[in-house]
């Protein structure tokens, strides 16, 4: 009869109740792209698969390298998920929130329990959304001229260093005074000087 009668229970039940449960589920990211330029693709997959490898749908994308970050998002196919039981890992969970896909799933887990109705739940998505967007506007403008300022600090370095190269070159350039112009004057200061003396000996002499 082996365990399974010794537990209570037939083969069948024991493959039914362990082998066919159902895989669990992550929202996560899949590296791709160049070197230092990489981007992530956003995917549900087997939580028993590699970082990289084969995955159950493709959810959206998230390039860090732009600024601010970029990201899109199939948000009714990850509220899907979400709603099914995935679990996101923590960078995932931040794009979910930053995309207003978190806050679905709260409100819909409210409705699903008959805390709120639909119609509130959505009044109150559409409250958030609009001071998200506003807010996320404020950065964006505030990155804007951030750069700039970067931007014109950077030129007036270069002007400065143009500068100062401009006045290296000239200097390396100007004319250098003519030898024999500086001897010829050196000779005739010493006779100047020889005179002098001449004068005061022989005036001492007298």
């Amino acid at each position: 009869m082996g365990i399974f009668a010794t537990q209570l229970i037939t083969e069948d039940e024991f493959l039914n109740k362990f082998q066919n449960k159902p895989m669990a589920v992550k929202i996560r990211l899949a590296r791709r792209g160049r070197k230092k330029l990489a981007i992530y693709d956003i995917i549900a997959a087997d939580s028993r698969s590699p970082r990289d490898g084969k995955f159950i749908e493709k959810l959206g994308q998230y390039n860090p390298n732009s600024a601010p970050a970029t990201i899109t998002l199939k948000e009714d196919r990850a509220l899907y998920w979400l709603m099914v039981g995935a679990q996101p890992t923590d960078t995932a969970k931040k794009i979910l929130s930053v995309k207003g896909v978190m806050m679905k799933k709260h409100l819909q887990t409210g409705v699903e329990k008959g805390a709120v109705t639909q119609e509130v739940a959505d009044a109150r998505y559409e409250e958030w959304l609009s001071s998200k967007v506003a807010k996320r506007t404020a950065r964006v403008n505030e990155l804007s001229k951030a750069k700039g300022s970067v931007k014109v600090a950077a030129l007036e370095s270069e002007k400065k260093k143009n500068e100062v190269r401009a006045a290296a070159i000239a200097a390396a350039n100007a004319p250098v005074p003519v030898v024999e112009e500086v001897a010829e004057v050196a000779e005739e200061a010493v006779t100047e000087v020889m005179a002098e003396v001449v004068e005061t000996t022989d005036e001492a002499t007298a």
